[in-house]
C-alpha cells in the first residue's frame, strides 16, 4: 500500500517538476524475474527508476546498508521494498534476498558501479549484477538515467529527468557461468553507455 501511494505522489511530482520521461518501459518484463541495472549519478536515481515503470512492476532496490540506519528514512525505504547490502563485501544475506526476489518473479534494481559517480561518467561494473542474473536465470535490463545530477548545477534549476530502458539481455547458452558473468557485465555497461550518448545528443534538444 505504501509503495502504491508513494509511487503515485512521487511520480506526479517528478513528471510535473522535472518533466520525467520514461522511454521504453515495456522492455522490462511484466511477470517474471528481472535485474534492472542502471548508472548512478544522484540520490534521485532510485525513485526515477521506480516511477519510470508502472506501479504493478514494483522494483526492489538494493541500497547501501548505511541508509537503513537513518531514522525514519530507513523505515520508509525498507517499506518501499528496498533491502540493504554491505558494499565492498560479498554480502550473502543481500545475495540470498535478491535471488529469492528474482526467482519469485520480482524486479531487483541495482547500480553495477557500486557507488555514485561524482563526475557523471560511467565507471566499471562490479560482478554482482551479472552473477545474480546468471544464478537466478533471469535477464538484465540496462537502464540509463539522465539529468538527475544537474539539479541546481551547470546552469540548470529544474532539469529534465529521463530514464531509458534497453532491451533485455540474457545469458548465452554457449557460455559457462563465468564467461556469461563477464559477457553480461560488458554488454550491460556498453548498452548503458550507448543510451547515455543517445540521450546526450537527442534528449537535451527537448524543451
Amino acid at each position: 500500500m505504501l509503495y502504491n501511494i508513494v509511487h503515485l505522489l512521487l511520480g506526479q511530482f517528478l513528471r510535473v517538476v522535472f518533466r520525467l520521461r520514461a522511454i521504453n518501459p515495456e522492455n522490462v518484463p511484466a511477470g517474471s524475474g528481472v535485474v534492472i541495472a542502471a548508472n548512478h549519478i544522484s540520490l534521485w536515481d532510485p525513485p526515477v527508476i521506480g516511477c519510470g515503470l508502472p506501479v504493478s512492476r514494483q522494483v526492489h532496490m538494493m541500497a547501501k546498508e548505511e541508509l537503513f540506519a537513518i531514522p525514519v528514512f530507513g523505515w520508509v525505504i525498507s517499506h518501499l521494498y528496498s533491502f540493504p547490502v554491505r558494499r565492498g563485501l560479498a554480502d550473502r544475506n543481500a545475495i540470498r534476498t535478491a535471488l529469492d526476489i528474482l526467482r519469485n518473479g520480482g524486479a531487483v534494481g541495482m547500480f553495477p558501479e557500486g557507488t555514485r559517480s561524482k563526475t557523471g561518467q560511467l565507471g566499471p561494473a562490479m560482478p554482482g549484477m551479472a552473477m545474480l542474473a546468471v544464478k537466478a536465470a533471469v535477464p538484465v535490463v540496462p537502464a540509463a538515467v539522465f539529468g538527475t545530477n544537474k539539479v541546481f548545477r551547470q546552469g540548470n534549476i529544474l532539469p529534465r529527468f529521463t530514464i531509458r530502458f534497453g532491451a533485455p539481455l540474457y545469458a548465452r547458452p554457449d557460455m559457462t557461468d563465468k564467461e556469461n558473468i563477464e559477457w553480461l557485465n560488458n554488454a550491460v555497461m556498453a548498452e548503458i553507455a550507448r543510451m547515455l550518448a543517445e540521450e546526450e545528443t537527442e534528449g537535451v534538444k527537448l524543451p
